[in-house]
């Protein structure tokens, strides 16, 4: 009874702080820049004040007009870092895309580009991982994410040209999605995601974390911003020490968040990836 009595006098505090953590967000000044018609970067420090902790939070709003166009840019084998992806794409800017092999290079995940497969799933045992139940998909340059069926084959049946698979799957028609219980979901981290509120309309986020001036999300906290958001779908990427958002014509190299693989403060800690999402 007591455990129960606990609990019950706990949950109005958690609905404060979360209501607290919202309003927070939702009114933030954020620093903006438009990178090209249609692009805006937004970023912003939270000193202590969201989620009880330091977060560094960069947003790429997207609007894909006229030929502005989302792509995936692969290596089946080697590994690059975001910012060599992004430049020899040409691109405006490049996040980094889904999980990917650290020692032998290419993606854990199903990915076709121009409808040439470039990975298929490596399962665990004979069940696919979280994520590969879900994934990016684009069509005449316009992305939308996609929701795993159920079947075996499902990827092989997505009639677009161009497919990653990716996730867990964090949003969806904005509802939130079930997510496992272990460390990887509610440890907090670096994190990337993408996420969209229609087919011309998407963002890039990346959550810097691992450092005494950003602590990083749970796959919660990650669903709490996209919700804060308003955006329709949402999914999340390979973070960690990959979390990297490049931006071309910036300073730094282009690269505006914190990347941890150096274990400093600074933007130099890109590590290598296998594959990037890119705005051209």
């Amino acid at each position: 009874m007591k455990h129960y009595l606990f609990i019950i006098l706990l949950l109005p505090a958690l609905s404060s702080f979360a209501q607290n953590d919202s309003l927070t967000f939702i009114n933030t000044k954020w620093e903006t820049q438009t990178i090209a018609p249609g692009i805006t970067w937004k970023h912003y420090h939270f000193d202590k004040s969201l989620f009880h902790s330091n977060q560094n939070i960069n947003i790429l709003d997207i609007r894909l007009k006229g030929k502005r166009a989302i792509s995936f840019v692969c290596e089946p084998k080697a590994l690059r870092t975001v910012s060599d992806f992004g430049k020899t794409s040409q691109a405006l800017a490049a996040i980094n895309g889904n999980f990917f092999d650290t020692k032998h290079g290419g993606s854990e995940d199903y990915i076709k580009v121009h409808d040439s497969v470039i990975s298929t799933n490596k399962l665990w045992g004979t069940e696919r991982a979280r994520h590969q139940r879900a994934g990016l998909v684009i069509r005449k340059g316009k992305l939308r994410i996609v929701k795993w069926d159920g079947s075996a084959n499902w990827e092989a049946t997505l009639k677009e040209k161009d497919v990653m698979l990716n996730g867990p799957l964090l949003l969806w028609q904005g509802i939130r999605q079930p997510l496992d219980t272990g460390e990887f979901v509610y440890g907090r981290n670096p994190r990337s995601a993408i996420a969209t509120f229609g087919k011309k309309h998407v963002v890039f986020i990346t959550i810097d974390g691992r450092n005494e001036n950003a602590a990083g999300m749970s796959l919660y906290e990650l669903a709490d911003i996209m919700k804060w958001l308003k955006v329709k779908n949402g999914i999340n990427n390979d973070g960690g020490g990959s979390t990297t958002l490049w931006i071309s014509n910036q300073p730094e190299n282009g690269v505006v968040n914190y990347p941890t693989d150096n274990k400093k403060w600074d933007h130099e800690g890109e590590r290598k990836v296998a594959n990037v999402v890119i705005v051209k």
